[in-house]
């Protein structure tokens, strides 16, 4: 590539080891895994009363220009869209409540999801103010080592539970989750076996985008036997029927303590997912530092705020960094031309969202589960023979997939680091930043039966 080329002045491609074609090919593998979310959301949201066209768009536009951003700004190869999970707090949480709460005051003429909307543009905004004063490169700055490494695994396995869960080879018991017994006769947990498998013979055979071949080839089989349907469409006409719809006074209108119960629960959830999701991230794509400081970091988690504010202002629930965004890295991507191309991609969403919504999970959950087991690999360099280091990482590796939360996993981690070493008179290993913050999160989870009770009544 010629050293004055615009994209490698732009990106510094050959600098970071990697090419247009890799990254191109990042890129599409990491659409292809995330692409999903363009027919989830609509449905998550569309059922706490919002438009599903508008929705759609919201989601399309909020995630092209979130993601463009991050490639533009912060030169990183990771995608955003709005969060799975903080979709669901949004619609089955918050919106009954505000609906409730607006008809104990008797206050006609108010959409509750638009109030909920509002919520979003005030995490937004507090996210940009904290990005802008590098308060949340510094709390990242101040996580060991041991836990960042820790956080990647644990990433990992939460993939890879998705990835199961997706493909239907587990499914929900009486316990918490079990075997499919079947899932060698069912042909989607079936066909999400055999491409996982395909996928990791093409990567033992250094055959270039192995995974992105593993989610196309399983979408065609799928559609020619009839596992699932191809699109019935080509073009769709966008709508913003959700834009502009935030409603900030409505949301003091229910009181300062619920509101500020509502803001605060989206934020300590998005700060602590985003933190640990690009952590994780960068320690795969070699974007870490010897010292355990993140290159553009501060960039990073700004264009996260500005994506989370741009939703909410089109009409979706908070837009954060997607954990997918692994598969493009393991394909090789390495600079914010993949997420250019991500970004690209989402915008052809708005016009061509029946071709994309019609990927099923079975095609794009081997991806997960074999990038779920490179992301775990980082477990060989945690320190094992100290117990300060190795327990509060074994309880952030198990507590993310466990508790199908990235900040509650990190959570056990930081609280228990900070109370084994001031137990055993390692006080001054500890960084005070990482001392307030697991603060925090302990006022928080003590806090948190009485932010429900004030949320749901």
């Amino acid at each position: 590539m010629a050293e004055n080329s615009i994209l490698e002045r732009l990106f510094h491609i050959s600098k970071r080891g990697s090419s247009i074609r890799k990254e191109v090919i990042a890129g599409l593998t990491t659409f292809m895994t995330m692409a999903y979310i363009l027919f989830v959301n609509p449905a998550i949201l569309g059922a706490a009363g919002m438009p599903k066209d508008g929705v759609v768009a919201a989601t399309a536009l909020s995630a092209a220009i979130a993601t463009i951003i991050m490639g533009l700004l912060a030169n990183a190869p990771y995608a955003l869209a709005p969060g799975m999970g903080l979709n669901a707090y949004f619609a089955f949480t918050v919106v009954p409540f505000t609906a409730a709460v607006l008809a104990t005051k008797g206050i006609d003429g108010v959409e509750p999801w638009q109030i909920a909307l509002g919520a979003v543009l005030v995490e937004g905004i507090v996210f940009i103010i904290l990005s802008l004063t590098q308060v949340r490169s510094a709390v990242a700055n101040a996580i060991p080592m041991n836990l960042k490494y820790s956080i990647a695994a644990g990433i990992g396995l939460f993939l890879t539970l998705i990835g199961f869960a997706d493909a239907g080879i587990i499914r929900p018991s009486s316990f918490a989750i079990e075997f499919n017994t079947q899932a060698f006769t069912e042909p989607a947990p079936l066909l999400a076996i055999l491409f996982t498998l395909l996928a990791g013979a093409l990567m033992a055979l250094r055959v270039p985008g192995a995974l992105l071949i593993s989610i196309i080839t399983a979408m065609l089989v799928g559609w020619i036997g009839n596992v699932s349907n191809p699109p019935e469409a080509i073009l769709s006409t966008p709508s913003f029927s959700a834009a502009f719809k935030a409603d900030i006074s409505g949301l003091l209108d229910l009181g300062i303590a619920a509101a500020v119960a509502i803001v605060f629960t989206f934020f300590i959830v998005d700060f602590f997912d985003t933190l640990g999701t690009v952590t994780g991230l960068s320690a795969m794509a070699g974007l870490m530092k010897k010292n355990g400081e993140i290159e553009n970091l501060d960039k990073m988690l700004l264009s996260d705020a500005i994506g989370t504010t741009v939703g909410a202002v089109l009409g979706t629930s908070t837009v954060t960094t997607y954990i997918e965004s692994a598969a493009g890295v393991e394909e090789g991507g390495r600079t914010g031309l993949t997420a250019i191309v991500v970004g690209i991609l989402f915008l052809l969403g708005l016009v061509f969202t029946p071709v994309f919504t019609a990927t099923p999970a079975y095609a794009t959950a081997p991806a997960l589960i074999i990038v779920g087991l490179l992301m775990a690999s980082t477990i060989n360099k945690i320190e094992l023979k100290d117990p300060t280091e190795s327990l509060p990482a074994f309880l952030t590796i198990a507590g993310i997939p466990f508790t199908f939360s990235i900040a509650d996993g990190m959570a056990l981690g930081f609280i228990s680091y900070v109370f084994l070493k001031i137990a055993t008179g390692r006080w001054r290993e500890l960084n005070p930043i990482l001392v307030i913050v697991a603060l925090i999160f302990l006022v928080y989870f003590v806090s948190l039966p009485r932010i429900h009770a004030s949320i749901t009544g």
